[in-house]
């Protein structure tokens, strides 16, 4: 197991597992600090989360807290990360 979790299949796993993490309370924060009408964190930080691997845990959030889901730009380009994020390996894996 421990071999497994220091490959780089491994790593990347454990970062996906983060990230994702990361995404889906940065989500449930805002959605908190926008109730107690408080500083909030910016659009582009939630979708620089999404980018960077965890649109699984912003996807997540967004449906979970109920944040940013009458924003069409969050509805269309949060899944559309996503499906880049899974097309991408495996058009890249197709060709090499």
């Amino acid at each position: 197991m421990r071999d497994f979790l220091l490959s780089p299949v491994g790593l990347l796993m454990i970062y996906l597992v983060i990230i994702n993490l990361i995404a889906f309370l940065t989500f449930g924060a805002d959605k908190r600090r926008a109730r107690r009408d408080r500083r909030r964190v910016r659009e582009s930080t939630l979708f620089l989360l999404a980018a960077i691997g965890g649109s699984i845990g912003a996807l997540l959030g967004m449906y979970v807290f109920r944040h940013k889901t009458r924003h069409w730009y969050f509805c269309v380009g949060i899944p559309a990360i996503l499906i880049l994020q899974i097309a991408l390996p495996i058009l890249i894996s197709r060709i090499c």
